[in-house]
């Protein structure tokens, strides 16, 4: 059984992403059959376009198929692992050089993997109900898709906030900091698609539904963001933080940090460091080793299974204090 669904007509590849139940969770077999359409097309000259789309109103796509990537590291199965992540990137990579223009319609959460295999794509358009985030620190992981890459590169502070925290970006705001292209609000999207469906010009689809006062608006604070996630000092950055007195949002970012494994703080704010002056290719290189590495630690699995598997929220993460990580451990999983 496959979870995407593929079809071509006037000259529009489209990909529907159809695993409903999981919020089309990137599995194994979702990879490896969006990469071999993906380089089907590239080579099929009656594919002028790719578009790819949802069929769950829920998500666009809620990340990978972590809860799978845990049992694998819990049954000692690194090779698995290793062809999970190994394949993720290289289809990442694949949409980021795509010689064609790659559309996505995002329309509810997109998330991790749902960066991945949207935000190296020429147009990702979104809706008011489009949810993007990384929250992999708060599963003991860091994130990946080559999003060491792309977020130092939005801007100043964003990535490291983004990255940290797990904050949640929507619609007109995902525009504003780069991270979608167009937005267009939901009862306009239909409409979006079945013209780009059609075979009409890009430039007419997309100007069916294109709110652009709304893709100006912004209600994040940028100056804050900037200010306090500026550093790639995970300690500094706390403690500018909490220096913050009577700031309910310094307090809020203080909480979601620490809803974070500290191991995972640390290596997230040195591979967005790093990623800063390196190439993509570079950084899917660093991001397979460091995956590869730190889902064979304690806190990687304590962390799925308090988010995803027991869902309590309430992990035990080890060491439980930043201050308390040997410097040593980050350089061994980011490879410094």
């Amino acid at each position: 059984m496959s979870y995407i669904r593929s079809s071509v007509a006037n000259g529009v590849g489209e990909i529907v992403l159809d695993r409903p139940k999981a919020l089309n969770a990137l599995d194994q077999t979702m990879i490896d059959d969006m990469t071999g359409v993906l380089r089907r097309w590239a080579d099929d000259d009656s594919v002028e376009t790719v578009l790819v789309t949802s069929g769950s109103e829920r998500a666009f796509c809620a990340g990978g198929d972590i809860r799978a990537i845990r049992d694998n590291a819990l049954s000692g199965d690194a090779a698995a692992i290793t062809k999970y992540f190994g394949s993720e990137y290289e289809l990442d990579q694949l949409i980021a050089e795509y010689p064609k223009p790659y559309i996505t319609l995002i329309d509810g959460a997109a998330m991790g993997g749902g960066l991945g295999i949207s935000v190296h794509g020429e147009i990702r358009v979104v809706t008011e109900k489009a949810l993007m985030a990384m929250p992999e620190t708060a599963i003991g992981f860091f994130p990946d898709i080559g999003a060491t890459y792309f977020l130092p590169r939005l801007p100043a502070g964003v990535g490291m906030w983004l990255g940290l925290t797990g904050a949640r970006v929507t619609g007109s705001d995902a525009v504003t900091l780069g991270l979608a292209t167009h937005y267009v609000p939901r009862e306009r999207l239909g409409a979006v698609a079945d013209s780009i469906r059609s075979g009409a010009p890009l430039v007419e689809a997309l100007g069916l539904g294109v709110d652009v006062d709304a893709a100006h608006d912004t209600g994040l604070p940028l100056t804050k963001i900037a200010e306090y996630f500026g550093d790639s000092s995970v300690p500094g950055i706390l403690g500018g933080l909490r220096g913050a007195v009577g700031d309910d949002w310094a307090a809020e970012m203080v909480s979601l940090m620490a809803a974070g494994s500290p191991t995972s703080l640390l290596v997230t704010a040195r591979l967005i460091e790093l990623g800063a002056s390196s190439l993509l290719d570079e950084c899917f290189e660093r991001e397979l080793r460091a995956a590869e590495k730190i889902c064979a630690t304690p806190d990687f699995a304590e962390g799925v299974r308090a988010v995803l598997v027991d869902k309590d929220r309430d992990p035990h993460f080890s060491p439980a204090e930043v201050d308390a990580v040997d410097a040593g451990e980050i350089a061994r999983i980011v490879g410094d």
